[in-house]
């Protein structure tokens, strides 16, 4: 079954509706196999909040984030690696993806769901996105 692009934003509203006011936490890999897997060895390095309308409306299939605040405060530094997206109420797993640093283009594909000006975290430092999108698969 494919669907087709009004289905599909659909979709993307309705999935990104359930991150408004969440979490986005960055971890140091392995990244899990799943949403469904629990963290092992992995260690928490930011933990950025979505804003209270966390992407604008889907075009395309693509929703594109709003502003994300920045976690002012750090935990722990390492390399950044994936990442998982949280409800409001910070337990709720929505998804995870990929962390990596790109052009900060969203409208070309780096093949990182998160795009970052560089991996390496600082503990205590400011962490913040440049962007994120979702995007919502038709096939």
């Amino acid at each position: 079954m494919q669907l087709s692009i009004a289905a599909a934003n659909a979709a993307a509203n309705a999935v990104c509706a359930l991150l408004n006011n969440g979490y986005i936490r960055v971890y140091t890999g392995p990244r899990p196999a799943s949403t469904e897997v629990a963290l092992t060895t992995q260690v928490l390095l930011a933990q950025p909040r979505l804003n209270t309308t966390a992407f604008g409306p889907a075009a395309g299939a693509v929703a594109v984030a709003n502003s994300i605040t920045e976690d002012s405060s750090t935990p722990n530094g390492g390399t950044a690696v994936w990442f998982r997206l949280f409800k409001a109420d910070g337990t709720t797993v929505i998804a995870d993806g990929s962390v990596g640093v790109g052009d900060l283009d969203l409208s070309t594909n780096d093949g990182f769901d998160m795009e970052v000006t560089t991996t390496t975290i600082d503990a205590g430092r400011r962490f913040a996105p440049t962007g994120m999108q979702y995007t919502q698969t038709r096939s």
